[in-house]
C-alpha cells in the first residue's frame, strides 16, 4: 500500500498544504524545527489516530485555530480510498472514503504505517512503558478486535482503580462485590490481550531473528521474550489463562485493597531481549541494542505484510544519521523497491545509496514544501 496525497489544514505549522507522493523512496530535506518531523508526524496521525510524539491532541492543533485536518489518498492492489481525521477541542472524528466511523478502533488498521524515529532506538534500554507502547501500537494495526479490547481493558481498569482508592482512603471493604464484579470484566479482556501479544511476539521473533542475524553478519542471535504478568506454559488457552489470572488476583486482593490501586495485569507487562543468550538491555553493546532495535522495525514490515498481504508505509524520522554506514546500507538494501518510504534528514551528503540517489526529494521551509526533484 501507499499513499498517493497527503493534504494538511492547520496541522502544528502548516496552514493549507498539498502533496502528491510517488510509491518509492521520499525525502524531505531541510534544517531543524523547519516542519519535517510534522509531516512525518501527520502521516502516522493519519493511519493511528494519535501522535507518536505527544498525548496531547490540542498540541497538533496550529496556534489559534479550531482544528486540525489531515487528509489522504490510499493505493493498495485491489482498491482506493480516502482517509481523513479532524481533530478539535471536542475530539477526533474519522472518516473512511467520506463515510463517518463511530469508533476509532474501526478507522484504525486499514492505513498501515511503521514508523522508526531516533527515540524507538530506546525500544530496548528504555522503559518497560515504550516496549508496551510498540506492541499495543502494531497489533492494534492489524487486528482491531485486539485494539477494542484494550481499549475496554483500559476503561475497566480505570474504575477499579478509583474504586481501590476509595477502598484505600475509607479503610472500607463495603464496594467488595463492585470490586469482584470489575476483576472479572477485567480477567476476560487481560488475558484475551496477554493471548494475543504472546502470539504476535512469536510471529515477530521468527521475522526478527534472521533479520538480526544478517545485520550481525552471522555474528548474533536475537531472541525475544514476551514476559506477561501471569506464569502460563508455553501454549495455554483462553481458560487456562482465565483460570491463571482468577488465582493471581485471589492471592493478592488484600494487597491491592492496602495500597489502592491494581498491582497486576497486562498494564505492567514487559519485552526482554537477548543476543546470545545475554540480556540486552543490562549487558548489550549501544551498537547491539540499535541492532536490535532496528531488527524489530524491519521485522514489523514483514510481519503486517504477512497478515494483511500488503506492505506497510515506511516512516523514517531523521534516524539514517543516527546509524553507521552498515546499518544505514542494510536498511535501505531492504526497503529498495518494496516500500513506499518516507525518510526526513539535514543532508543527504555522505548517505551514498542507489535507493536515496533515485527518491523524490522534497524542501521544507518554515512550513512549506517544494518539490525538488
Amino acid at each position: 500500500m501507499h499513499i498517493e496525497e497527503l493534504y494538511l489544514r492547520n496541522y502544528r505549522n502548516y496552514k493549507d498544504q498539498s502533496l502528491r507522493f510517488e510509491n518509492k523512496v521520499n525525502v524531505f530535506l531541510g534544517e531543524n524545527a523547519q516542519g519535517k518531523t510534522n509531516v512525518m508526524e501527520s502521516i502516522y496521525v493519519l493511519a493511528m489516530a494519535r501522535s507518536y510524539r505527544t498525548s496531547k491532541d490540542k498540541e497538533l492543533i496550529t496556534w489559534d485555530e479550531e482544528y486540525a485536518k489531515i487528509e489522504g489518498s490510499i493505493k493498495k492492489k485491489n482498491s482506493s480510498f480516502d482517509l481523513s481525521l479532524v481533530i478539535s477541542q471536542k475530539g477526533k472524528k474519522a472518516k473512511i472514503s467520506r463515510i463517518e466511523q463511530r469508533r476509532l478502533t474501526d478507522y484504525v488498521g486499514h492505513f498501515n504505517v511503521v514508523m522508526f524515529a531516533p527515540e524507538d532506538l530506546n525500544l530496548v534500554k528504555g522503559s518497560p512503558q515504550v516496549r508496551r507502547r510498540f506492541i499495543d501500537m502494531e497489533i492494534g494495526q492489524v487486528n482491531a478486535v485486539y485494539l477494542n479490547d484494550l481499549s475496554v481493558y483500559q476503561k475497566i481498569l480505570s474504575q477499579r482503580n478509583s474504586l481501590l482508592r476509595d477502598m484505600y482512603r475509607n479503610k472500607s471493604t463495603e464496594n467488595m462485590t463492585m470490586l469482584e464484579i470489575l476483576t472479572e470484566q477485567l480477567i476476560d479482556k487481560a488475558a484475551r490481550i496477554t493471548m494475543k501479544r504472546m502470539k504476535y511476539m512469536e510471529k515477530l521473533q521468527g521475522w526478527a531473528e534472521p533479520i538480526h542475524h544478517g545485520i550481525s553478519r552471522g555474528l548474533e542471535s536475537l531472541k525475544i521474550h514476551y514476559k506477561p504478568a501471569v506464569e502460563v506454559c508455553d501454549e495455554p488457552d483462553l481458560s487456562k489463562m482465565i483460570e491463571a489470572f482468577h488465582s493471581k488476583f485471589g492471592k493478592i486482593k488484600e494487597k491491592e485493597i492496602e495500597r489502592g490501586t491494581s498491582l497486576f495485569g497486562p498494564h505492567r507487562d514487559d519485552l526482554l531481549f537477548s543476543v546470545n543468550g545475554k540480556d540486552v538491555q543490562t549487558f548489550g553493546s549501544q551498537g547491539q541494542q540499535r541492532t536490535t532495535a532496528l531488527s524489530l522495525k524491519l521485522a514489523e514490515i514483514d510481519l503486517i505484510h504477512s497478515e494483511v498481504g500488503e506492505y506497510p508505509v515506511l516512516l523514517l524520522d531523521d534516524v539514517l544519521s543516527e546509524l553507521d554506514d552498515f546499518r544505514q546500507s542494510h536498511l535501505l538494501n531492504t526497503i529498495q523497491g518494496k516500500v513506499q518510504t518516507f525518510v526526513t534528514t539535514t543532508s543527504v551528503e555522505g548517505i551514498h545509496h542507489e535507493t536515496l540517489e533515485k527518491a523524490a526529494t522534497y524542501q521544507v521551509h518554515s512550513g512549506s514544501i517544494e518539490r525538488l526533484k
